[in-house]
């Protein structure tokens, strides 16, 4: 797939999780809404993470000529997303919670500002 076939496809799993995960956080939690809308952001998530790491690094180090520092947040979405379901399936709602948080700021907040700084492919389409 080409670079941008891949960028398209991430940006049409991740841009639902900016509003989902926003929501799942504010809202009231535990319910059945509650519970079906995080399975949708979690599987939203792991396809975006799984997607990420396809594209290869356009800025910055590389490292087997392919990935790049925003590659490893993937790493942190693919380990934090089953552990977090497992959390709350467990009873454990604290580290469940945490793990959203952690999941929510690391590959929404700080990957997605990072999109927007030159060079990346948000910046160019919003700034270039």
């Amino acid at each position: 797939m080409s670079y941008e076939t891949l960028m398209y496809f991430h940006l049409l799993t991740v841009v639902p999780c900016v509003f989902l995960g926003g929501y799942l956080l504010a809202a009231r939690k535990g319910g059945l809404l509650h519970r079906r809308i995080g399975m949708v952001y979690m599987l939203l998530m792991s396809l975006t993470a799984l997607i990420a790491l396809l594209i290869p690094a356009g800025v910055g180090p590389r490292f087997l000529n392919h990935f790049g520092y925003l590659h490893l947040l993937s790493f942190i979405v693919i380990w934090t997303v089953p552990t977090a379901l497992l959390a709350a399936k467990n009873g454990n709602i604290k580290s469940h919670q945490r793990k959203m948080i952690i999941l929510y700021v690391s590959a929404i907040l700080i990957a997605g500002g990072f999109t927007f700084f030159p060079g990346r492919f948000l910046h160019e389409v919003f700034f270039g």
